[in-house]
């Protein structure tokens, strides 16, 4: 029996008015809901402060990840070997850079010509890893590899994930995790984390150029679909709903047995802050960049994905990741070679990729200086494994195969210490001669930077905790 000036359904504030009034099928389905439920409105609110707040970020930290989707040859890049054979060595030459004694590959100029804002790795070690899916070293975990680990390789979340839940964002009207992805088996997912860390596809959220799986520039622009409201609704409109479906699920989480009802409510709160706070559609919306900017990038879709990567995480976003890839197979750095491909070989395959790529790198880099957010911004430039020491694989003439042996890769920002290369591969590229980093490294690497602690845990299916850093991987020490 309800009493006059309070009643079973104040919490609910159906209507905000004295006693029962129920005067729209709203408030017919809210006191519905309080009755069954018992939510209190003010109690969620409370709530999401207080998570809000105990994941408040130490810093402004954040990671942009340029994926360079099939494996990059590392002897084509970072790792050139002038004193071999043609069929080892390749068919680049290496140019000086701006640290005495240090060459890297003729096509990097730019690159070469600023290098001490950067660090290369030559002995990082990627046994394990392969493509579709490209988890091993996106997660820092050996075990992240379907193909050879089909039931538990999908569940090992991204070093991303891990920051999204142990950090959060930057800002509460961003997402934390953002990618920019050819297909989804080119990056990594929340795992076992659930699907309310599973990354936010940026290319929805953007005006971007469309390419076709060959590279060709179609000449239109996506539409941007995800900040387009219909006709029919307004901004009270669509707040109304989603306060009301976020009651619905609420009581719905109770039958959930894999976090899909979970992240339908968050995905489905986050989607209406993003479309009517503001500050991500400004964000993601290029056209608010300066058109000297925009041209100082280039036009190319990578070019201008690295902008808006930058946009990002100035905006709140703490991880980028850009999938720089046409073809949704293995990735256009995979540069087999094979006679009728679509990769291409050293020559045809990776040289006009590596102007594309110095231009956005440098770029990148300059610009984060230039605003003072270097040292906050890790820029990691790396893919999934390195390429054979030999070309003329799988009858190519100058492509090569897979090497899940030995890779480079490229780091700046950070507030690390750069201008310097780590480690070394043998003479003629094919092992690591000294100072391996493993994948759990670079994972704790990333973890340092993101103020995320060593020893952090996450749980398995049946509730068991795992270490997000594997293989006693250690931050690299030459860089902190």
């Amino acid at each position: 029996m309800t009493t006059h000036g309070e009643h079973a359904f104040t919490n609910m504030n159906p209507r905000v008015r004295e006693g029962l009034n129920v005067v729209s099928r709203r408030g017919v389905l809210k006191a519905g809901l309080a009755g069954m439920a018992g939510l209190s409105l003010p109690d969620l609110l409370r709530f999401r402060v207080e998570a809000a707040n105990s994941n408040r970020p130490i810093s402004h930290r954040s990671v942009i990840l340029l994926w360079m989707t099939g494996g990059p040859s590392h002897i084509d890049t970072w790792d050139m070997k002038p004193h071999r054979p043609y069929m080892n060595r390749g068919p680049f030459s290496p140019i000086s850079t701006s640290l005495p004694g240090i060459q890297i590959c003729e096509h990097l100029p730019l690159q070469a010509a600023m290098m001490d804002k950067f660090t290369v790795i030559r002995s990082v070690d990627c046994r394990n890893s392969s493509h579709q899916p490209n988890q091993v070293i996106q997660t820092g975990n050996r075990a992240a590899a379907p193909r050879v680990n089909p039931v538990k390789g999908p569940k090992y979340p991204a070093i991303a994930s891990i920051c999204s839940k142990m950090r959060g964002s930057n800002d509460p009207g961003m997402p934390p995790y953002v990618v920019f992805q050819k297909h989804p088996t080119h990056v990594a997912w929340g795992g076992y984390l659930g699907k309310r860390y599973d990354p936010f596809d940026g290319n929805k959220a953007a005006k971007l150029p469309v390419y076709d799986l060959l590279g060709k520039d179609l000449g239109r622009m996506s539409g941007a679909d995800m900040f387009r409201l219909p006709t029919e609704l307004n901004h009270d409109r669509l707040y109304d709903r989603k306060s009301l479906l976020t009651d619905f699920d609420r009581l719905r989480n109770g039958l959930d047995q894999n976090g899909s009802m979970d992240a339908m409510d968050h995905y489905s709160q986050q989607a209406v802050e993003l479309v009517l706070g503001g500050k991500a559609r400004e964000a993601f919306d290029l056209s608010k960049e300066p058109a000297k900017n925009r041209e100082r990038y280039g036009s190319h879709l990578w070019q201008q994905q690295a902008l808006l990567a930058r946009r990002l995480v100035e905006a709140g976003v703490s991880f980028v990741t850009i999938d720089m890839s046409y073809h949704t197979a293995s990735g256009t750095w995979d540069n087999h070679g094979i006679p009728g491909g679509v990769y291409g070989g050293i020559s045809k395959g990776l040289r006009p990729l590596l102007d594309i790529f110095d231009r956005l790198h440098t770029t990148l880099v300059s610009d984060l200086c230039e605003r003072g957010l270097l040292d906050e911004v890790l820029v990691i430039a790396m893919g999934e494994f390195g390429r054979t020491p030999n070309m003329g694989t799988q009858n190519s003439v100058d492509g090569r195969n897979h090497w899940p042996v030995v890779m480079s890769m490229s780091l700046a920002g950070g507030g690390m210490r750069h201008g310097q290369v780590i480690g070394s591969s043998e003479n003629d590229g094919g092992h690591i001669k000294e100072r391996p980093v493993t994948p759990g490294d670079l994972a704790a690497t990333i973890y340092r930077h993101m103020g995320v602690p060593l020893d952090a845990t996450y749980l398995d299916e049946r509730g068991r905790p795992l270490y997000a850093v594997q293989e006693n991987g250690q931050p690299v020490a030459e860089l902190f």
